[in-house]
């Protein structure tokens, strides 16, 4: 009975302003208050491409994606409360924060950062997140 009553409260989110998934995923499901948004790579929406000229670029496109879907859901990164970072390669930990933090100048959410061996489409950053809508 409860596996029912969750399921009608689970809705998918989608937008075509964020790359559409390139597996058997949602880019985010809402259950009540709580968005959790799938991890996000730097494929431009447009054109399908992949924006991966420096690590910074790669960043911003990522970032980019993951506010587009949470603007479909009516959220803003200030309601974000945790985030999840994937880097290919820890070298690139400073950078990646530059951007990543132009995006919560202030309240920053709880994360993780962890070095990875591979990530889809071989990119360098892969972000994702939970947020909660304000009650």
């Amino acid at each position: 009975m409860n596996a029912l009553k969750h399921t009608r409260m689970k809705e998918i989110i989608y937008t075509s302003d964020a790359p559409a998934p390139i597996g058997p995923y949602s880019q985010a499901v809402k259950v009540g208050n709580t968005l959790y948004v799938s991890g996000q790579i730097a494929i431009d929406p447009e054109s399908g491409e992949l924006k991966i000229s420096s690590i910074k670029e790669e960043t911003e496109q990522v970032m980019a994606n993951m506010q587009a879907i949470l603007a479909a859901a009516n959220i803003t990164f200030s309601q974000v409360v945790k985030c999840g970072i994937f880097l290919k390669r820890m070298s690139d930990f400073n950078e990646v924060n530059e951007i990543y933090a132009t995006y919560f100048p202030s309240q920053a959410p709880a994360r993780e950062t962890v070095e990875v061996s591979q990530l889809p489409k071989n990119v360098n950053v892969e972000i994702s997140c939970i947020a909660v809508l304000d009650s």
